[in-house]
């Protein structure tokens, strides 16, 4: 395996070696396509007919025998999170509601955002449907998709004619 390793350079004013940084052309680029793509990943895909306020982050973890999503959603309640899935897609969507103590004069910042919030996620073929199962704690929506079970070759016997 090829390793990168910075070259060195001896500093004529110190006298000390220093490390020369590399020049990446493309990583701006790179950053940009990535935000795009985390954009676009929040988007819906239906048009216009929902918008979202703001989008949770979260956490996919695939396990041998399921997919593990955990979203943060603090400050929402668990009656306010509607969790669905169709046609391979996993919908999130909820709103956290403004506390009525934020309208009110005072506030030199107000960070959290509040409003409707909205993530899609396709799922691999390998994950099963039907026994997705989902539980709200401490802020935290936990979603579990449990894998499907191989599908195993069958065997098929050849005859002679």
């Amino acid at each position: 395996m090829i390793q990168d390793v910075p070259a060195l350079m001896m500093n004529s004013t110190t006298g000390g070696i220093m490390a020369i940084a590399r020049y990446e052309p493309w990583s701006l680029l790179h950053q940009l396509h990535r935000e795009l793509d985390r954009v676009r990943e929040t988007g819906n895909g239906e048009g216009s007919a929902v918008t979202a306020e703001w989008a949770p982050a979260v956490d996919i973890k695939e396990e041998a025998d399921k997919f593990l999503i955990q979203a943060d959603l603090p400050g929402v309640k668990s009656e306010e999170i509607d969790v669905s899935m169709e046609e391979g897609v996993l919908t999130i969507r909820g709103e956290r509601k403004t506390d009525a103590s934020t309208n009110k004069e005072g506030y030199k910042r107000i960070e959290r955002t509040h409003g409707t919030f909205y993530r899609r996620f396709s799922l691999p073929d390998t994950a099963n449907p039907d026994a997705v199962s989902a539980k709200f704690n401490v802020g935290v929506l936990e979603i579990v998709i449990p894998k499907r079970e191989p599908v195993q070759p069958k065997r098929i016997n050849v005859t002679s004619a």
